[in-house]
């Protein structure tokens, strides 16, 4: 069983227990308290929960004793039941039980209780300071309680019904406001539908209805459309009756009100917004939080924003001063008076627009040497320092750098950048404090050399770091030496990554169940072998308590010992993790969704089973989905589907058929409705689409631009394109370019509404596009994922017109092509000048490059820089990337080891040639000697350079190469559980799916690939990455390429990866 109902039977049990001792049984009834009567009476009822709420009240006002618990008992004894201490507690367990795993039964009691008993549920759920009901020698957690109450699937849903339902009866408004908060913020927002503010009390006291606004306002990207609306409804009609407006002359809208919309501000129709007074709406702009709230409104439509400008603009703020502007928030993203504003007025302006979208292209040049002075007021205009820049800063202004809170804006930088930084920090002065001072993702970046060169690390200065795997192997096995306590270890969270088989195979029965919390409340930084190894571990140790989710990590036998009673938790515990990180292989996940079903008995009835299913929902099947989901279930279902990532393409059909179903054909849709189906939209086919793109043109296009960077069906992309070409229509052109006449050319607003359906342009509209057009989208066209070869290479052709031959181009340019860049011909690569660092790292993000334009690359950086392969610092290597695989084995041997260890796991994300890996291979040994004598961790550093080493099985010890030997390997502790190197992705081992009779826990991956070529591991890791299916690896002219660095757009990427 596990622990959550045991501590709610705690208090009886225990409470209970403390009077079997006694030798005295005082008469039945004799001046016993009536509530602990009444508490005896529910007892025998089996009202266990209403006993528990008895008791604490009993507590709160008188004090306790030991013949109390004697007393109760002889009261049972004198009802003719004969509880013993044993059926007692089986009794309790069993409802108890069923109340966290039934959350509608909970419901019910809670419905059913007296007024003091649910006043005393209620003081539970709200009070934090007295959290422990002390009994003489018994303790009960009332803290652990609330909290498991308020995480357990359903029970929240059941807790904020009975609030709305009973509460603001018994409790005052402020206190009910919070229990209220403190549900909803523990639940995923579905619990706000439409229809509840039915149940929302419409008599609040001024300060409640503050707080439970501020309540749905953080919870606001967590609710649907339809949701959003009836809660603004619900808002503004308590904000109107309170208001002193007499007629309709008089707008309601003050400024406190429209602080107590927050983002609901952007639900306010034209008309009210027109009748606010210029007096509120400068009120309202004055005040200190009101840019906050301006910078959240991501949803206002342009025309609601226009109003609010010329709104303010009517107050009696400037609307061409500075300081206004920066005031404004979101809504400068809609200024227009651009001609009116002096030099410096615009750069203000201009600074507070890159809110507005990404412009990193345009931040590239600032090249002086910055102080930290400078560097400070940059804000997201720090991607524009460039390494050598940063490299050459003074090691203290970059301390301070770190230390401030510009280092919020340090993951936006290239890694490059991030090298730069780094070699600063620990080339001079004392290495140990540089790397103690850097701090989150960052840490990831500090090589494992250096690591080994620091003994000084302890569990405190790892607290605010995030680690990559082979940091967190070496230090735990560096920590674990220092110290044998395993929580100080455990609780820094990051360090769970470095836990091999070993570690967990080594800890006693009572050590492991204690410590086996830090894992699970990490889950999501553990390997799915990792994760094989805990589930052994707890089967051995202490299988009758062992979490549901764990058995899917086992053989699929072992599913069969859920018996039916254990269904719900089963499915709890299994739908708070991530299935494909707990099973990799398809068989074996099959045989986890049968077992889910039964437990289902393949229909989800109601919005409770959908909060017990959690994440399970993504993989429920096709059959389900459609017939199997309940009217009732709908609506919660749907809020969850949403958030799926890969739904298959049967599950997305079923998804569909049940849209058309709910709601009817797209063409009678509504705009809440269009807005809460957003990410169901590429679900339709062109011709359902087309209404909604004539009806809701902004809605489909906000979706578009929520999707980009994946790969919407063509269908979808080309409603988006219709759409907005249908509204540029309506708007004034300028007089077409020469050669140009009849074509539509694609003006500044079309790209950036488009998004990725500027894949629809024809090559002719993107030649006749506008030269500043071109000039101030250039990025967002290179970030187009399905641009076929002949549109890249037109786009190639406008850059030229634009700004002249490729000799020409600055940095600013180079770094803004995005992939339009791959069309450049290694003569045209040639001509570029690639003497920054900065310039060859945006080219080296791109990974579709042949080895031709790879080598181009290298050597324009080479002899523009005028650096020889010697004088490559650590952040050059970074910077050039894929352009290393180009590399022949001369060159690659001239490389600074000094400069290379400090790279090495970048480098091991690379897909070279073999010939290249095994010189990578070679320098390695020369850092961490003989490949014998190789760690876990530093396998992991390697990456895919570990694939070059012949025979790397043989390097891995017994265990780790067969699995079930129960002796430690030796010398070398390998890390056996950890995840495959980074920037290839394995399947899991057969053993591990349960098809073979033997334990298997110490599964290697590299074990299987050890006789693989790079070609090999390149085509699996292609084939299986996340990123890019087009993603060309620069891998050796001997390999069989997936297909041309110039290959057609999604259409052709499709029929080749089924060929493959």
């Amino acid at each position: 069983m596990s622990q959550e109902p045991r501590m709610y039977l705690l208090f009886l049990f225990l409470f209970l227990s403390h009077g079997v001792a006694s030798h005295r049984v005082p008469d039945s009834g004799q001046d016993l308290h009536p509530l602990l009567q009444k508490m005896a009476e529910e007892i025998i009822d089996g009202s266990y929960l209403n006993a528990l709420l008895d008791l604490i009240q009993f507590q709160s006002s008188h004090g306790w004793t030991a013949d109390l618990s004697h007393r109760v008992l002889a009261y049972l004894n004198s009802r003719n039941v004969a509880f013993t201490i044993p059926s007692l507690q089986a009794a309790v367990e069993n409802h108890l039980e069923q109340r966290l795993y039934q959350p509608q039964k909970l419901l019910e009691d809670l419905r059913e209780t007296d007024a003091q008993q649910f006043h005393t549920a209620m003081k539970c759920l709200l009070e934090d300071k007295k959290d422990l009901l002390e009994l003489e020698d018994l303790v009960i957690d009332l803290g652990e309680i609330r909290k498991q109450a308020l995480q357990s699937p359903g029970v929240n849903r059941s807790l904020f019904l009975v609030t709305l339902e009973r509460c603001f009866q018994v409790l005052n408004a402020l206190e009910c406001v919070e229990i209220l908060g403190r549900v909803l913020r523990g639940s995923s927002g579905s619990l706000l539908q439409p229809d509840i503010t039915e149940k929302l009390p419409w008599d609040l006291r001024e300060d409640a209805f503050k707080n439970l606004s501020a309540v749905f306002k953080d919870l606001y990207d967590q609710t649907s459309a339809h949701s959003q609306r009836a809660l603004y409804s619900w808002m503004t009609g308590i904000l109107q009756t309170s208001s002193n407006a007499t007629d309709n002359s008089v707008s309601w809208v003050s400024a406190e009100n429209l602080w107590i919309l927050g983002r609901y501000m952007v639900h306010l129709s034209f008309e009210e917004i027109v009748k606010i007074s210029p007096v509120e709406i400068g009120l309202f702009i004055s005040y200190d939080n009101a840019t906050k709230q301006l910078d959240t409104v991501y949803d206002i439509t342009p025309e609601l924003a226009q109003a609010f400008l010329e709104k303010i603009s009517s107050s009696s703020f400037d609307m061409r001063n500075t300081s206004t502007i920066h005031r404004l928030g979101l809504l400068v993203c809609f200024y227009d008076d651009l001609d009116l504003l002096d030099a410096a007025v615009a750069q203000v302006l201009l600074h507070q627009m890159i809110k507005c979208s990404h412009l990193r292209g345009f931040q590239a040049g600032v090249q002086k040497v910055p102080s930290f002075y400078s560097v400070s007021q940059m804000g997201v205009l720090l991607a524009g320092v460039g390494t050598q820049a940063f490299y050459s800063m003074d090691r203290r202004d970059l301390l301070q750098v770190l230390r401030s809170t510009v280092s919020l804006r340090v993951s936006d930088l290239s890694p490059a950048q991030k090298q730069g930084v780094l070699s600063k920090m620990i080339e001079a002065g004392d290495p140990a404090s540089g790397i103690v001072e850097i701090r989150g993702a960052f840490f990831k970046e500090v090589s494992l050399f250096n690591l080994r060169r620091e003994p000084g690390f302890n569990t405190t200065v790892l607290k605010e770091k995030e680690l990559r795997r082979s940091q967190a192997l070496f230090l735990y096995e560096l920590l674990s030496k220092s110290t044998r306590r395993p929580e100080e270890l455990l609780s820094t969270g990051q360090l769970v990554k470095g836990v091999t088989c070993s570690h967990i195979d080594a800890m006693s029965a009572d050590s492991f169940l204690a410590h086996f919390h830090y894992f699970e409340n990490n889950l999501s930084l553990l390997s799915p072998y990792q994760v094989n190894c805990l589930a052994w571990k707890y089967w051995e140790v202490s299988r009758s308590s062992m979490p549901s989710f764990l058995l899917a990590a086992l053989p699929a036998r072992y599913l069969a010992s859920v018996p039916a009673s254990q269904c719900v938790p089963f499915l709890i515990s299994l739908g708070k993790s991530q299935l494909d990180s707990l099973v990799l292989d398809s068989h074996k996940k099959n045989s986890v969704l049968r077992k889910v079903q039964q437990c289902l008995n393949n229909s989800i009835a109601d919005e409770y089973a959908v909060d017990i299913m959690g994440k399970l929902l993504c993989h429920l099947p096709a059959a389900v989905l459609h017939r199997g989901v309940s009217a009732r279930a709908w609506a919660t279902a749907l809020h969850g589907l949403r958030a799926c990532p890969d739904l298959s393409p049967e599950q997305k059909a079923a998804v569909r058929l049940r849209l058309l179903e709910q709601h009817g054909l797209p063409q009678n849709w509504t705009a809440e409705t269009m807005k809460d189906l957003g990410p169901f939209l590429v679900l339709f086919s062109g011709d359902e689409l087309s209404s909604v793109a004539t009806k809701f043109p902004d809605i489909l296009q906000q979706t578009a631009a929520r999707i980009a960077g994946t790969f919407p069906p063509q269908e979808f992309l080309w409603a988006v394109f219709e759409s907005v070409r249908n509204m540029s229509e309506k708007n004034p052109r300028s007089a077409p370019s020469p050669g140009c006449h009849g074509v539509m050319a694609p003006s500044s607003g079309d790209i950036f509404k488009l998004a990725e359906a500027n894949a629809c342009w024809a090559p002719e509209d993107l030649l006749c596009m506008e030269e500043h057009t071109f000039t101030r989208h250039v990025e967002l066209l290179g970030a187009v994922r399905g641009f076929s070869p002949p549109q890249l290479m037109t786009l190639k052709e406008k850059a030229v017109q634009v700004w002249d031959l490729p000799s020409y181009w600055k940095e600013y340019h180079i770094a803004s092509l995005g992939r339009i860049a791959l069309t450049l011909n290694e003569s045209e690569l040639e001509q570029l000048d690639l003497s920054s660092i900065d310039t060859v790292a945006s080219l080296s993000q791109q990974t579709e490059w042949t080895p031709g334009q790879a080598k181009s690359i290298l050597q324009g950086f080479l002899e523009d820089s005028g650096y020889t392969i010697q004088d490559l610092k650590s952040f050059h290597l970074v910077g050039l990337g894929v352009a290393l695989c180009a590399m022949n084995v001369t060159e690659i041997s001239l490389i600074r080891i000094s400069e290379f260890r400090v790279v090495v796991a970048r480098i091991g994300t690379l897909l070279c040639s073999t010939h290249v890996l095994a010189e990578f291979k070679r320098k390695a040994e020369v850092v961490f000697g003989d490949p014998t004598d190789w760690s876990g961790s530093v396998l992991q550093e390697l990456g895919t350079i570990a694939g070059a080493v012949r025979g790397a099985d043989r390097l891995l010890g017994p265990r780790e190469r067969r699995g079930g030997d129960p002796s430690p390997a030796p010398a070398t502790q390998h890390v056996a559980t950890a995840e495959p190197p980074v920037g290839t992705r394995w399947r899991q081992h057969s053993l591990l799916a349960g098809h073979a009779p033997e334990r298997q826990s110490h599964p290697d991956p590299l074990f299987q690939f050890s006789s693989w070529s790079p070609c090999h591991l390149g085509s699996l890791a292609w084939l299986s990455s996340t990123g890019s299916p087009a993603q060309d690896r620069v891998v050796s002219s001997t390999c069989t390429w997936p297909f041309g660095a110039r290959a057609a757009g999604p259409a052709e990427w499709k029929q080749r990866h089924f060929r493959l």
